[in-house]
């Protein structure tokens, strides 16, 4: 590159330019995300597809998009962790209330 005469240009200013020194940590969630597809994949998948897209944004630079994944990520997961957990608590419930019925109809049907 040819020196030009010309002093090189300001660094970005504003809530999106880099910050200055050491670049910020942002948790991808994949770890969550993971174990929230073990309780309810449909919402679980949004959050792999936003916790992959974290690692490229901070590697190009692109601290706001690696915020924006990492925040969506974090939401999916924690809605897939919340409905998963109240599926299978139902879902034990209507175990337990099945077999507990299934016992006294045979323990009725014995009695005579």
């Amino acid at each position: 590159m040819a020196y030009s005469g010309y002093p090189p240009p300001p660094p970005p200013q504003g809530p999106y330019s880099q910050p200055q020194g050491q670049p910020p940590s942002i948790d991808n969630n994949m770890t969550m995300s993971i174990v929230a597809i073990f309780l309810f994949w449909p919402l679980a998948i949004p959050a792999i597809i936003n916790a992959s897209k974290v690692n490229p944004a901070l590697q190009a630079g692109d601290w706001a998009t690696a915020q924006h994944a990492s925040t969506e990520s974090k939401k999916w997961s924690k809605l897939a962790l919340i409905i998963g957990i109240i599926w299978y608590a139902v879902a034990i419930v209507c175990c337990i209330i099945y077999f507990v019925a299934i016992a006294n109809a045979t323990s009725s049907v014995n009695s005579y």
